[in-house]
């Protein structure tokens, strides 16, 4: 009863129909790409680089709009027939280590007076009483009996809490973020002590947007950035890979018959694996590191477990081969590092591949519209320069962010994280179902508060530091006055909304234009840390 009767209040004093913070508990809803995951975030397309950068897709100075309150709904406390008879108190302290103040409310007697005599004058306006004929004024003690004591103050509880919370949230207006504000004294405590006596008192909290804090005492100024490039990038070695992969695409498999397994052959194994105890016995199985009908080429096996494709040299088909080999501890999959195994392989298949001779007939097939092999490889060089500059470009940003993040303190109110966390889900679920990796069940089932909860808490840290990046580059963008042109704003959200209409996904205009701004903002700030930070290229 408690949790109904302060939705429904608190769902009239919010200004908007979101997610509220529901007293006393706070109930899960239902995501969907048209609420609460709305409006997804791949659609932005700003530039090659820009566009991907980690949460310059909803900034919290915009994201998690300030909660607002109504000018009427303050404006009713001093004018009009519902004007209150005194002003309510509110006392605003800041929570120790925390973006979080609390409100203190105190409502004078009048104000609950009054809030009950309007209930009272609904109820009588709905309730039929027995003996008293529609529109006859009915006395109080008899309504009171008729309705209930309990459900009159409860009903006033809800009034009063109705008509004096948009005045003690006035105090906090533009700070306080949406979907934060929740009251914390207990429906029971508030029964309890409810009178026309006497004031009647409750408390609120709400998040702030947090304050950026510098851990450098030059702030952001003169940073130095070291910035590690791939060497899987490099253009001419990337090149040469790329050419190699189209030749072998126009070559034939054909079944090996009279030996082993050599490098440049391609392979179907099933994998099985065991861990080795101490005492050189096998243990359990390895469900993560087995496989069926598993397809690998001997010239692409940078993937695999040091030690594998060694092991397995000269394996025939139709032969079975089993050897131990140990985990990594850099292994990705943290339960397996250091872990001994004993695998058993058994080769399927065995191919190679019949090659044709690698010369300018073969020019159009390799790369459409060359003629020679020269044009191939300048065309393929050429386009691999794009990606590495593209790459270098993109690493050098994912630096500086990363750096941003460490000479930043930031206390990340646990709204704005719970907001972030399902803007980001958002956008990786409706970006796996554009690509269609799943169904419309699958897309229920991900969607639900449960799975969203847990990618929260999963994603944790890595939310945190997104938040801090944002906070911080808005931070510079205001510092350094940067800016971008308008027409710059509006062709992109005109882009964007295209691209949502492309995709026949919902979207809202509004929050598409903040959306681009924010990618704007960042695109300028990492231009001006990029023209002012000293950065140094070391290669892997």
């Amino acid at each position: 009863m408690e949790a109904v009767l302060l939705n429904s209040a608190l769902r009239l004093l919010l200004p908007t129909p979101t997610r509220p913070s529901l007293y006393p508990v706070s109930i899960p809803q239902t995501l969907s790409f048209s609420s609460s995951l709305s409006p997804p975030r791949f659609p932005i397309r700003i530039s090659s680089r820009s566009h991907s950068l980690p949460g310059f897709f909803s900034h919290p100075s915009r994201n998690w709009r300030p909660f607002h309150v109504s000018a009427s709904a303050v404006a009713v406390q001093k004018t009009g027939k519902d004007r209150s008879p005194a002003d309510v108190l509110v006392t605003e302290t800041k929570e120790p280590n925390s973006s979080q103040v609390r409100l203190s409310v105190e409502v004078p007697p009048a104000v609950c007076q009054q809030c009950y005599r309007k209930v009272l004058d609904e109820f009588a306006k709905q309730a039929k009483i027995p003996g008293f004929r529609p529109g006859k004024k009915v006395p109080e003690n008899i309504l009171v009996n008729y309705i209930g004591g309990n459900n009159v103050q409860q009903a006033a509880i809800e009034a009063t809490l109705k008509k004096t919370l948009p005045q003690a949230m006035a105090s906090v207006e533009g700070r306080a973020l949406k979907d934060s504000v929740r009251i914390v004294t207990k429906f029971s405590e508030m029964y309890d002590v409810f009178s026309l006596q006497d004031a009647f008192r409750y408390e609120v909290v709400a998040d702030v947007a947090p304050e950026v804090k510098w851990l450098s005492e030059n702030k952001y100024k003169n940073l130095k950035i070291v910035v590690e490039i791939d060497n899987i990038i490099e253009a001419q070695s990337a090149s040469e890979r790329e050419l190699q992969r189209r030749h072998k695409a126009l070559g034939l498999l054909r079944i090996v018959t009279d030996r082993g397994l050599q490098i440049g052959d391609l392979v179907v194994l099933d994998i099985f694996a065991k861990t080795i105890g101490q005492d050189e016995s096998e243990g359990e199985k390895i469900p993560s590191a087995e496989t069926k009908g598993f397809h690998l080429d001997t010239e692409e096996s940078d993937n695999l477990l040091p030690g594998f494709l060694d092991s397995i040299i000269g394996i025939r088909q139709g032969e079975t081969k089993s050897f131990p080999l140990q985990f990594p501890e850099s292994w990705e999959q943290e339960n397996l590092r250091g872990v001994r195994a004993q695998f058993t392989v058994e080769c399927k298949e065995l191919f190679y591949r019949d090659l044709p001779q690698l010369d300018d007939s073969l020019a159009e097939n390799v790369l459409p519209g060359c003629n020679s092999l020269d044009q191939v490889r300048e065309a393929i060089l050429q386009r691999c320069k794009e990606v590495e500059q593209t790459a270098i470009e993109q690493a050098t940003d994912n630096a500086i962010l990363d750096q941003l993040s460490k000479i930043v303190e930031v206390d990340i109110p646990k709204s704005l994280l719970e907001e972030q966390g399902r803007q980001l889900y958002g956008a990786k679920l409706l970006q796996l179902q554009v690509e269609k990796k799943i169904n419309e069940s699958q897309l229920a089932s991900l969607s639900s508060e449960r799975a969203v909860g847990q990618f929260i808490n999963n994603e944790k840290e890595n939310i945190s530091k997104i938040i801090k990046q944002m906070l911080a580059v808005g931070e510079i963008f205001k510092c350094e006055n940067l800016q971008f042109l308008t027409e710059e704003l509006v062709k992109e959200v005109e882009n964007s909304i295209a691209e949502f209409k492309r995709h026949n996904q919902e979207y809202d205009e509004e929050r598409v234009r903040e959306q681009v701004q924010d990618v704007l903002e960042g695109a300028k700030v990492l231009e001006w840390l990029r023209e002012n930070a000293e950065i140094q290229y070391v290669k892997q």
